[in-house]
């Protein structure tokens, strides 16, 4: 749930944007130097669409690279491929599970196959309804329909594109037997009140934590919050390895039923008494086992993640610590006991009312300057044939009415998308921040153009 603040917190944003609006103001008189102080009067700079000069001058180049693989990876690949085997998913298993601090840790060939596995652990009931985000991906929703489980869709909190807990509570009902968070784009949910929630309605908490490598609230890592997660780890997540998945299990039984959902050649690894050591040689049909190379390159990927994390969201916060003092112009919001992470791009909202121009007109003003920024807006899942097609449901999914769903279609009314830069790059952070300035300066004439 998204808590408003007041006192000095709003007292402090309300100055903020002020300020940024003073300073838009003297940019547009020519009255600030590069750095910050009053100046001499200046001519005012031109829009680049207009003609004006580029205010993002430096070339991209790797900035927003990703993987970040060294010779360290390449070299153990390399070997790898001189003796190949299996050996080193159990060594990335470990890792995973001495990390987060987790009982049970299982990697497989990629993140679907990970939620999969999960949702056949829980060994739900035919026709139990799990609530799910609307803005969210199919990875953890459609295979829904091969365990008989059936996903009810949720509005977005449009302040942060995650679940809404006040929607999940409206379409709770008496088969309502799970919650599945998911971090968007690293992102924390509201995972105390998404746990008071559950816990008052016997609910299951099931984790999609493919964004949210290494993220945390209140020192608790994402995917250690709900009884099951599952994470991806394809190429353009935190923890990258190419393709890869991994989930994690805080009991046995659990743990054990996914892993056997999955793995032909591990049942007999389990405990004497285990219900689930028999099936050895067949397990339930399918063979979703983590390739070695990928192994490799999670496991040191891994080791490096917090740095990576803390050096990504580092470089965010120097650019968007000072544009989003400009009107009409934030982000989302972020708990303050919560440490968010970032892949693939750094998303924020543009208020056209108080920002005074379209976010159409903005983007393509930003554009002109050389800014890598994008209108953002995401395809709501119920909106896909399949979820609507009888043919392939015994249990059919929950589908919202158009006018039920607010949060997703302000967001998507809202969002644009910034590159997300992999590397130390403070001359294209400058030049950004610059250009966004420049924009918010010319802000009445891009409005009504």
């Amino acid at each position: 749930m998204h808590t408003e603040h007041s006192g000095p917190v709003s007292t402090r944003r309300g100055f903020m944007k002020a300020a940024g609006a003073a300073g838009a103001s003297l940019y547009l008189a020519g009255g600030l130097t590069a750095k910050g102080g009053a100046g001499a009067q200046a001519k005012l700079e031109a829009l680049a669409m207009n003609g004006g000069p580029k205010a993002v001058q430096a070339a991209a180049g790797s900035a927003t690279k990703w993987p970040l693989y060294g010779d360290e990876e390449i070299a153990a690949v390399s070997e790898l491929l001189r003796s190949p085997d299996y050996t080193p998913i159990a060594p990335f298993e470990e890792a995973w599970k001495a990390y987060h601090g987790c009982a049970y840790a299982k990697a497989h060939c990629n993140g679907t196959s990970a939620l999969t596995s999960m949702l056949f652990a829980l060994d739900l009931p035919p026709g139990s309804e799990i609530l799910v985000c609307n803005y969210s991906t199919w990875f953890p929703v459609v295979p829904m329909r091969f365990f008989d489980l059936v996903p009810v869709f949720v509005d977005a909190n449009p302040k942060t594109m995650n679940i809404c807990i006040e929607d999940c509570k409206r379409r709770l009902t008496s088969r309502t037997r799970a919650i599945m968070p998911v971090h968007w784009y690293g992102l924390p949910c509201d995972m105390p009140e998404i746990d008071a929630f559950a816990k008052e309605h016997g609910l299951d908490v099931i984790e999609d934590a493919s964004h949210a490598h290494g993220a945390r609230i209140n020192d608790v890592i994402i995917g250690n919050w709900g009884r099951i997660s599952g994470f991806s780890l394809q190429g353009t997540k935190p923890l990258p390895s190419i393709e890869g998945g991994i989930a994690m299990y805080k009991n046995r039984t659990d743990y054990e039923r996914a892993v056997t959902y999955g793995n032909y050649d591990l049942p007999n690894s389990f405990p004497e008494d285990s219900a689930y050591r028999k099936y050895q040689g067949t397990a339930f049909g399918s063979k979703l086992r983590m390739h070695p190379v990928s192994a490799i390159l999670a496991r040191m990927q891994l080791a490096k993640l917090d740095a990576m994390n803390a050096a990504g969201c580092a470089q965010v916060r120097r650019l968007n610590d000072r544009i989003t003092q400009l009107p009409g112009l934030s982000e989302p919001y972020a708990r303050p006991e919560s440490k968010r992470v970032y892949y693939s791009k750094n998303l924020l909202f543009i208020d056209e009312k108080e920002a005074g121009m379209s976010r159409a007109n903005a983007v393509k003003a930003l554009q002109a300057e050389g800014v890598d920024v994008l209108e953002y807006s995401w395809k709501l899942l119920h909106t896909y044939p399949l979820l609507s097609e009888s043919q392939w449901w015994r249990h059919m999914p929950v589908l919202p009415a158009a006018d039920s769903i607010p949060g997703c279609d302000e967001a998507n009314k809202k969002a644009i998308q910034v590159a997300y830069f992999t590397s130390d790059q403070p001359e294209l952070v400058e030049q950004y921040t610059k250009a966004f300035e420049k924009v918010w300066a010319h802000r009445e004439s891009i409005g009504t153009a």
